[in-house]
């Protein structure tokens, strides 16, 4: 409306400029007198305007004959599109027009109008290539995916525009939550462009979530190779999908092949936990006892984890009480002030019923760190030095509402997990689990607590053959006996 306002009164203003100026010309007295030769012309003032704009309408006139003449003599030599090309400048030049009215309309977010423009600018150019992706995008962003679709598929038949094409559709199948096309379509534009950053990513993310892990290395060497990823992350990404490929041959019984793609991640990845759990697990029950310990203790001394200390007692399952303390020895001096360690030799002081060393051993943590693990040893403890029920009672109603402490959280989207995977299972993202406490939201439900609290310990899980994490056995605040479990 303001718009239109303006133009009104610049056109009236424009009119009212010109008729004063013209009755100022003619209103103004004498003339203009051209002598050339024994020639002379006088003219009034308005009659010299109108001579200078006939002259200059001449020039014009004679520049475009100048031109059509010198296509003339290009056709006459053999230029057979000299005349073609000299009659469509002008439609070419409103097409280029056209095609970025349509660009900027497209940015601007007006889908309608740049269709619109796109359409025109086909119309005038002929060059489908060029229009054919404003054409496609425009019908996106008014919410035509048919439309769209159609523009991509037919762009799909010009080399030039086959990659761009494929990359339009694979778009539309990752909106509709079609993978496996999008799979498919993502693996043909690798072959068209090899090295393309962008569907190297969406190609490696389609891979991990499918459990493709062949293909997903193939791609994470592609993506290497083209510097799409610093070394020492492809590295890391290498050694997560080759204990991937453990995890799958271990499951399907293939003991050899779990084992050497288990040690290979290990080697490439000495502190990815669940390749250092995974190796010694294959060599412990191959009788390589002494590589296995020498795997966990490794890891141990980056990160303690509650599944190495399961590990680590899966070696000698049947070892007396004090033999275990004395060997646990080994992963307690590489870490004594963790507080993982102080848990663990909190859970060793329980098997032996030594109360007073387990209080000692878990000091302050269940104040400082109350979590549901911490507070059920504290349970134990308590119950196990004979304090009063209510004591033990309100601290496991207290774990009860506690955090389960860490867990594998995905550092993307924030999504807890029970086990350690090699993507997220909440938002698919690859190698992004880190071992560490989740946001409140994100916690396990309480089921899942309850459970814990009367789960078995790490060590005790070890010795019946459950690797699961979990936390003392303590059932209406009484610790179960080691016969019990």
């Amino acid at each position: 409306m303001i718009w239109s306002l303006v133009k009104v009164i610049f056109f009236v203003s424009l009119a009212i400029a010109l008729s004063f100026g013209l009755s100022y010309v003619l209103e103004t007295p004498g003339g203009v007198r051209i002598a050339f030769g024994d020639q002379e012309i006088s003219l009034a003032p308005i009659g010299f305007i109108f001579a200078l704009l006939l002259l200059l309408a001449t020039f014009w006139i004679l520049l475009k004959l100048s031109g059509l003449l010198v296509a003339v003599l290009r056709f006459v030599m053999g230029d057979e599109t000299a005349l073609t090309r000299y009659w469509g400048r002008k439609r070419e030049r409103r097409g280029f027009d056209a095609l970025a009215d349509g660009m900027v309309a497209l940015a601007a977010g007006e889908g309608e109008k740049a269709m619109a423009q796109a359409a025109k600018a086909e119309r005038l150019l002929k060059r489908p290539e060029l229009t054919r992706l404003l054409s496609a995008q425009a019908a996106e962003q008014s919410g035509n995916g048919a439309q769209a679709l159609k523009y991509y598929k037919e762009m799909l038949q010009d080399d030039r525009t086959r990659f761009v094409g494929v990359q339009g559709i694979l778009k539309q199948k990752l909106a509709e939550g079609d993978t496996d096309t999008a799979l498919k379509l993502a693996e043909k534009a690798f072959a068209l462009r090899p090295a393309h950053h962008g569907n190297l990513d969406t190609l490696f993310l389609l891979q991990s979530e499918a459990a493709d892990w062949s293909g997903a290395r193939t791609t994470l060497s592609a993506k290497l190779k083209a510097k799409a990823l610093p070394r020492d992350v492809a590295k890391r990404r290498d050694a997560v999908l080759s204990l991937a490929d453990a995890m799958v041959a271990y499951e399907a019984g293939d003991q050899t092949a779990a084992r050497d793609a288990a040690l290979q991640a290990n080697k490439m990845a000495p502190t990815l936990v669940p390749a250092a759990v995974l190796a010694a697990r294959v060599l412990i029950e191959e009788g390589s006892k002494r590589p296995a310990a020498k795997i966990l203790k490794a890891a141990w001394q980056s990160m303690p984890h509650p599944d190495l200390a399961t590990a680590f007692a899966a070696i000698e399952p049947d070892e007396p009480h004090k033999a275990r303390r004395k060997r646990f020895d080994q992963l307690v001096n590489l870490q004594p002030a963790h507080r993982e360690t102080k848990m663990l030799l909190t859970e060793l002081a329980l098997r032996e019923e030594d109360f007073p060393t387990a209080r000692r051993a878990i000091g302050d943590l269940a104040e400082e760190m109350p979590t549901t693990r911490t507070l059920a040893l504290m349970a134990a403890i308590e119950r196990g030095s004979g304090s009063d029920e209510d004591v033990v009672r309100a601290i496991l109603a207290k774990a009860l509402s506690a955090s389960r402490g860490d867990q594998w959280v995905c550092s993307v989207c924030g999504h807890a997990h029970a086990k350690w995977s090699p993507t997220c299972h909440n938002c698919s993202a690859f190698d992004t689990l880190e071992w560490k406490q989740p946001a409140e939201s994100e916690a396990e439900p309480m089921d899942a607590v309850l459970a814990l609290i009367v789960g078995a310990t790490p060590i005790a899980a070890a010795e019946a053959g459950n690797t699961q994490d979990t936390v003392p056995i303590i059932i209406d605040a009484e610790v179960v006996d080691d016969d019990t479990v």
